[in-house]
């Protein structure tokens, strides 16, 4: 757990020395963007097989302006958001052999309650990053983790999709859904995605092979026999999305609701319906890791924002409108 995320009182920011403090975005209270504040917090310590992170960017994700404004799992505040990281590792706890002071990783704190990359340092175990790519900076690595990791344990490891099977991507151009496009590509899958038409030249770039305008087309009608749905949106799309499906097909839902409505419903269709929460994995980080080096995975960057900037994000995130991912620049 990131120890970034104390309960420790905060303070307005002030000068301070930089030696035991750090700045973060931190709230006292839910509600909306103006909840968030830059305070001055004791700067983290690594633990055992942790590692002390000098965060250069953090992505920002829904996940974000959930908690913020209704705290989901974290519970009540203070506390500080964000999960992505991309920074140098500035010192290393016992029993940390894979990384040492100075090499720049890429990770994603452990979901949920591992939050607190909207810091400038953050702790965290060593095996929830990987060396970032050197093809890219920290702005593009770091809006890559949460939203990456999704998308692979979404069709990888759960949906295990296969060279040539047919793939439905709900909400392509966002966040998850524009990496899931070219997670699913490298996988050799045929990729199906809806968005509106305004996104569809962005989606074919790449690599999607169909577009589906949600907003002119029923997608349940214009598509059929799909081996994978994933389903980043919810609501009635999910059980629209079941009917799409061959038999034995599977729907991968990414908000879980802790109900067996979804399976049960997909048993009784003849396919396979499942719900899955992101988390912390050294060895997909570094599969993602590969795909980025071979230019086969690029994060767009929907806008970047300094630290102190972070309601402007979220206020920009809660749009739905953006294109990729938002990010906080740290350093």
């Amino acid at each position: 757990m990131s120890t970034a995320q104390s309960t420790a009182p905060t303070s307005p920011v002030s000068p301070v020395s930089p030696a035991a403090t750090m700045r973060a975005v931190s709230q006292d209270v839910l509600g909306g963007p103006e909840v968030l504040k830059e305070v001055v917090r004791e700067r983290p310590v690594p633990g055992v097989s942790q590692i002390l992170v000098r965060v250069h960017a953090a992505g920002v994700n829904p996940t974000d302006w959930k908690h913020r404004e209704a705290g989901v799992f974290l519970g009540q505040p203070p506390f500080v958001l964000g999960w992505d990281v991309s920074g140098v590792v500035e010192a290393t706890g016992v029993g940390v052999t894979l990384f040492k002071p100075g090499d720049e990783v890429f990770g994603m704190l452990p979901y949920p309650h591992g939050a607190g990359s909207h810091a400038e340092y953050v702790t965290a175990p060593a095996r929830a990053f990987a060396h970032k790519p050197s093809q890219v900076d920290h702005v593009q690595a770091g809006a890559v983790p949460l939203a990456a990791l999704t998308a692979w344990q979404s069709l990888v490891d759960t949906a295990q999709v296969r060279p040539g099977q047919r793939v439905l991507i709900h909400a392509a151009a966002g966040g998850v859904g524009h990496l899931a496009v070219q997670i699913a590509k490298a996988r050799g899958a045929y990729v199906i995605g809806t968005a509106s038409a305004a996104k569809h030249d962005f989606l074919r770039g790449l690599g999607a092979d169909e577009l589906i305008d949600y907003r002119t087309t029923d997608f349940a009608e214009a598509v059929g026999d799909l081996d994978v749905v994933l389903d980043t949106i919810g609501g009635d799309y999910r059980g629209r999305s079941l009917r799409t499906l061959r038999p034995g097909g599977v729907l991968v839902s990414i908000l879980p609701t802790g109900t067996s409505e979804l399976a049960e419903e997909a048993e009784r269709l003849g396919v396979r319906g499942v719900e899955m929460a992101v988390e912390s994995d050294h060895a997909a980080m570094n599969a993602i890791a590969g795909l980025i080096a071979t230019g086969e995975l690029r994060a767009t960057i929907a806008g970047a924002f300094p630290l102190a900037e972070a309601a402007k994000a979220h206020e920009l995130g809660e749009t739905g409108r953006t294109t990729g991912k938002l990010v906080l620049v740290v350093r």
